[in-house]
């Protein structure tokens, strides 16, 4: 039985030469509606997004992504109108289809690392699990992520230390910075200390600081106060925590802790310090220390 592209072909378009240009006429077609529908998938993903998430990342993320389908479905669209083009010219392409297999095959595993860094590399871009300009943790180390490929991420710690992982390594993934950020402190005063008397300074100086000009824009809510969070050997500790825009934690919580501090030693907040019991029996006698005698000359 023939393909019914042959049927359809042979009983309108007798000629190979028209059918073959009928080929690449529908070919061109499809194309042309496949490029359509992958801009209106980009337009329905950008208004998918809030205004506040659109950012530069997220515009360049859509578009890479859209971009990688539409190189895929060319790719696709091409090859088998090259192939139902070669059968119409009375070329075999059974041998064509098997040689093409055996050697995406051999391909596959000799570069089956380098498929699954891609793979994983394009779930992590689709799923938007980390950007550039975000402070992530990956498999351990904490930085600055300034480049995502489908191969690799570029992260640069602290020290200026570049970290390059592997997309198909990355065993645990931490955005520390998605959407908002949170500086968590922990207070620790003495236990002769009136804990709601802290807890109430240190609500005044989170008031304060998120009416300050440059500091406040950056904070989302007031300070939360948890409350006594545990009793140490010297101390009582205070949990906290600041919500943030991203990346933006540590630069309010090091200006809070400033205040904090400032302000404990205003009101007279004694923080802990170690203290070393000693204690002297009654019952010993001192001990007699005798002149030490000079050799004679």
């Amino acid at each position: 039985m023939e393909p019914l592209w042959h049927i359809f072909t042979e009983s309108i378009v007798p000629t190979r030469s028209f059918r073959v240009l009928l080929l690449m006429v529908s070919g061109l077609a499809v194309l042309r509606l496949y490029h359509l529908l992958t801009n209106r998938l980009e337009a329905m993903l950008l208004r998918a997004k809030k205004p506040t998430e659109m950012t530069g990342s997220v515009k360049k993320r859509i578009h890479t992504l859209v971009g990688i389908l539409l190189t895929v479905g060319r790719f696709i669209i091409w090859l088998v109108i090259v192939v139902l083009s070669l059968d119409e010219m009375g070329v075999n392409i059974v041998p064509i289809i098997a040689g093409a297999g055996i050697a995406g095959l051999a391909v596959g595993f000799g570069a089956q690392n380098l498929v699954k860094d891609v793979i994983s590399g394009f779930f992590i871009i689709l799923e938007d699990q980390v950007c550039v300009g975000d402070v992530a943790v990956i498999n351990g180390r904490e930085g600055l992520v300034e480049a995502i490929t489908f191969r690799t991420i570029v992260l640069r710690d602290v020290s200026g230390v570049v970290h390059i992982f592997p997309n198909g390594t990355i065993s645990t993934l931490s955005n520390m910075t998605k959407v908002w950020s949170a500086y968590v402190i922990d207070v620790g005063v003495a236990y002769k200390e009136d804990t709601d008397r802290v807890v109430e300074l240190m609500r005044a100086v989170g008031n304060e600081i998120q009416r300050d000009p440059v500091y406040g824009p950056k904070m989302i809510e007031p300070i939360e106060i948890f409350g006594v969070d545990s009793f140490g050997e010297l101390a009582v500790t205070i949990k906290a925590r600041l919500k943030t825009l991203p990346v933006e934690q540590w630069n309010v919580g090091r200006e809070y802790r400033r205040r904090l501090k400032k302000a404990f030693d205003m009101h007279g907040i004694e923080r802990p310090h170690p203290h070393r019991p000693v204690y002297v029996s009654e019952g010993m006698k001192p001990t007699e220390v005798l002149p030490q005698r000079q050799p004679p000359p």
